[in-house]
């Protein structure tokens, strides 16, 4: 299983939460959030991230079914 991981740069306000609380897999850059990678292995800390963007502008899939699995609707 592997999930993909989105970032929404016109969404994004830079609040630095997902990178705070996931630094292996945001970075901010010129104040926008940005994944290091789009495609990782499963890992709740990307959902915790997700979950608490101020913003909603993080979205975390399931690569193969296209699931959405953070930010929960």
């Amino acid at each position: 299983m592997s999930w993909q991981v989105e970032v929404d740069g016109d969404t994004c306000i830079g609040s630095g939460m997902c990178s705070a609380i996931a630094e292996e897999h945001f970075q901010l850059v010129d104040g926008v959030s940005r994944p290091l990678r789009t495609d990782i292995d499963p890992d709740d800390d990307v959902v915790d991230a997700a979950e608490s963007c101020p913003v909603e502008a993080i979205l975390v899939r399931d690569a193969q079914s296209g699931r959405t699995l953070a930010p929960e609707p």
